[in-house]
C-alpha cells in the first residue's frame, strides 16, 4: 500500500480503506458467528492501515519542517482514543446499547471522515513508480541512520504497547491484586500517557526531540525498577504514572525522524515500518520463553532493554 501511495494512488487507497474500515465495523457489530467475526477482523487491519497509516504519511508531507510536532499531535489524538474508548464502551453498555451497538455507532461516525479525507488527501507522488519505491525502501534498509530509527521505534515500544499489554497480567500474577485493581492500573497508565502526550507538544517547542529521548530514558531507568520492586498496589501506581508521563515521544520522535530520512517517498515508510514490525512481533515470543524459564516477574525486567537502547542509540545532539 505504501508503494502504491507513492505511485499516485494515495487518495484512492485512503478512501477505499475508509470504506472498508466502516464495513469491517458493521460486520463486527453484526457478527453472527466466530467465522464472521474473524472475517471482520481480517478486513479491519489492512483497512486501518490504508485509512490511518497513509493519512499519517500525508500529514507528514504537509509541513516537512514540523514533522516532530505534528507526529506528537497525531500521538496525542491516539492517546485520547485510548482513554475515551473504554469510557464510551462503558456508557454504551450501561445504556443497554452493548458492544455491538458501539461498533455500529463508530461505523456511522466513519462516514463523514471518509468524505473529509476525499477533500483533503493528496494523490501522492505520481512520478514515483512502484519499482523505484521498492528500490528506495530496500536501499534505505542498508542505511544505518534509518536502521537506527527503526531500532528506536522497536525499543520505545517495549515501554509502550508491550508494557501495556502485559501490565494487567503482571498485576494479577506477580503483584497479587484482583482483576479490578489490575484494570485500574491500566487506566492509570493510559491517563498518565495522555497527560504526557499533552505536555510533549510545548516541550518539543523548547527541547530537541533526541535530547528528550535521552533524558526521559535515563529517568525511566530509575522509575521502572521502582515500579517492579515496590510492594503493594498503591505504591506501584506512583512510578507507573511517571512511566506514562516519561514515555511520551518515544513513538512520535523516531517516527517523525524516519519520515525525514526519505521525504520524497513518505508512503515507503510503511515498508520500513513493517520491517521493524517483524522485529517487534518476535518480542512476545522472547518474553514468553523468558517467563516460562525464569518466571513472569523476572521477564518483566527485559523491558528495561527499551530505555537502555534509547539511551545508547539516540543522538546527543539534534541531527
Amino acid at each position: 500500500m505504501g508503494l502504491l501511495a507513492d505511485a499516485g494512488r494515495r487518495r484512492m487507497l485512503v478512501l477505499a480503506g475508509g470504506v472498508a474500515f466502516a464495513v469491517s465495523l458493521v460486520l463486527t457489530g453484526l457478527a453472527w458467528s466466530l467465522a464472521a467475526l474473524l472475517l471482520a477482523f481480517a478486513l479491519f487491519y489492512p483497512a486501518s492501515g490504508a485509512f490511518a497509516s497513509l493519512s499519517q504519511s500525508s500529514l507528514m508531507d504537509l509541513q516537512p519542517d514540523r514533522r516532530e510536532k505534528n507526529m506528537a499531535r497525531w500521538t496525542l489524538v491516539g492517546s485520547i482514543g485510548v482513554v475515551a474508548g473504554p469510557v464510551v464502551l462503558l456508557v454504551a453498555v450501561s445504556a443497554g446499547v452493548g458492544w455491538r451497538g458501539t461498533f455500529l455507532l463508530f461505523a456511522a461516525l466513519t462516514a463523514p471522515l471518509v468524505l473529509l479525507a476525499a477533500r483533503t488527501t493528496p494523490a501522492g507522488a505520481s512520478e514515483t513508480t512502484m519499482a523505484a519505491g521498492l528500490r528506495a525502501a530496500l536501499s534505505a534498509l542498508r542505511s544505518w541512520r534509518i536502521v537506527r530509527w527503526l531500532l528506536l521505534l522497536a525499543a520505545g515500544d517495549l515501554m509502550g504497547d508491550v508494557l501495556t499489554g502485559y501490565l494487567a497480567l503482571y498485576m494479577v500474577d506477580v503483584a497479587g491484586v484482583d482483576p479490578a485493581r489490575a484494570g485500574a492500573a491500566v487506566v492509570v497508565l493510559a491517563v498518565a500517557g495522555l497527560a504526557g502526550d499533552t505536555l510533549l507538544l510545548p516541550l518539543l517547542e523548547r527541547v530537541p526531540g533526541t535530547r528528550h529521548l535521552r533524558l526521559s530514558a535515563m529517568a525511566v531507568l530509575l522509575v521502572y525498577p521502582a515500579f517492579l520492586l515496590l510492594p503493594g498496589f498503591i505504591p506501584k501506581l506512583v512510578p507507573l504514572a511517571l512511566l506514562g508521563l516519561l514515555r511520551a515521544g518515544w513513538y512520535a520522535v523516531p517516527q517523525a525522524r524516519l519520515y525525514d530520512e526519505i521525504p520524497e517517498a513518505s508512503g515507503s515508510m510503511l515498508v520500513l515500518a513493517n520491517a521493524a514490525g517483524l522485529l517487534g512481533s518476535s518480542l512476545p515470543i522472547v518474553f514468553g520463553l523468558a517467563a516460562q524459564r525464569a518466571g513472569f516477574g523476572m521477564a518483566m525486567w527485559l523491558l528495561m532493554l527499551g530505555p537502555v537502547a534509547l539511551l545508547v542509540l539516540a543522538e546527543r545532539r539534534q541531527s
